[in-house]
C-alpha cells in the first residue's frame, strides 16, 4: 500500500511510538482490574488506546488522500515551549492567577495576529478558573496570588 496522507502517517508514526513506549515501560507495574486498579492500569490502557489510535490513523493515512507535509513553523513552536518554562519559573512567584494570565498574555505571541483586549480578556477568564478549580475546588497547595 502506498501512503495517501504523509500527515496523518506522521501522526500515526509518533502516537503509535508513543503508545508502544508507554506499554513497555509500564509492563513491570501491577496491572489490577477494573474494579481493584493497580497502578499500571491507567497507563497501560491510555498507551494501548493511543497505539490502536496510531495504527488506525495509520491505516487511513494510506486509504484517505491528504495534504503534503508542510513546514515545519518554529515561531510557534519555540513560543509554546517557551511559554510553559516561563509558566513553570513564575508559578511560585507571582502566583497562579497573575501566572495563567502571563501564560495566554505570551503565547498569544505565538501568532502574528494578537488582539490584546481579547487575549486579556481570555487570560482573566483562565486565571479565574485555574484558581477556583485548583485553589478552591481541588484544594491544591497552589497561592492564588504573590506572597500567600
Amino acid at each position: 500500500m502506498r501512503i495517501r496522507d504523509p500527515q496523518d502517517f506522521g501522526a500515526a508514526v509518533v502516537f503509535a511510538l508513543i503508545g508502544a513506549a508507554g506499554i513497555y515501560l509500564g509492563k513491570d507495574l501491577e496491572y489490577g482490574t477494573a474494579s481493584n486498579m493497580g497502578p499500571g492500569y491507567f497507563p497501560i490502557i491510555l498507551s494501548a488506546l493511543i497505539l490502536v489510535l496510531g495504527l488506525g490513523l495509520g491505516l487511513k493515512s494510506m486509504v484517505v488522500r491528504g495534504p503534503r507535509i508542510q513546514a515545519i513553523r518554529f515561531r510557534p513552536l519555540l513560543f509554546i515551549i517557551g511559554v510553559v518554562l516561563l509558566f513553570g519559573l513564575v508559578l511560585e512567584a507571582v502566583g497562579l492567577a497573575l501566572a495563567a494570565v502571563i501564560l495566554t498574555v505570551a503565547s498569544a505571541y505565538a501568532r502574528r495576529d494578537v488582539n490584546l483586549s481579547e487575549t486579556l480578556l481570555l487570560g482573566a477568564g483562565l486565571a479565574v478558573f485555574s484558581v477556583v478549580v485548583f485553589v478552591f475546588a481541588l484544594s491544591q497547595p497552589l497561592s492564588a496570588w504573590w506572597g500567600k
